[in-house]
């Protein structure tokens, strides 16, 4: 079975500031990591993707019903993909998209960019899992008491 990933474009580092090219980056890591037949983009996608509703202080906002509702397209997004992972290059989307998930009932974990690729370079610590599904939660994982 392959696990299957797709991305969130950040809306600061995409829309408002870089463009496609800053996108283009992001999938070349994501598939240099997860590997490119795993990899599923949302529709639309790069500077046209959606926004997940986190950004821009609402997280923080105290509107929660409002940004979930915000939120439920970029839920409904995710969900079309198919993809198994959601995986978030800003800690914001990581937060809305995480609580959007469990809100909806996706259930897909989100997972920070970073953590995937420690994940791929063997470093990423037992305390550092908090986000990944079980099916990835031992990769790479040393356990001294099983050890021989």
């Amino acid at each position: 079975m392959k696990i299957k990933f797709t991305v969130q474009d950040p809306c600061q580092i995409v829309r408002k500031s870089y463009g496609d090219p800053i996108a283009e980056d992001l999938r070349f890591v994501v598939k240099s990591v997860v590997g490119e037949e795993n990899f599923i983009d949302m529709q639309p996608n790069r500077s046209n993707n959606y926004c997940c509703g986190g950004g821009g202080g609402f997280l923080q906002s105290g509107f929660k019903d409002q940004r979930l509702e915000y939120g439920k397209l970029k839920d409904q997004q995710i969900k079309a993909t198919g993809a198994d992972y959601c995986i978030a290059g800003c800690h914001n989307c990581h937060a809305q998209i995480h609580e959007l998930s469990e809100h909806y009932g996706g259930h897909y974990p989100v997972v920070h960019l970073w953590t995937l690729i420690c994940l791929s370079l063997g470093i990423l610590g037992p305390n550092e899992r908090e986000y990944l599904g079980e099916d990835l939660k031992e990769v790479n994982v040393f356990h001294p008491e099983t050890a021989e």
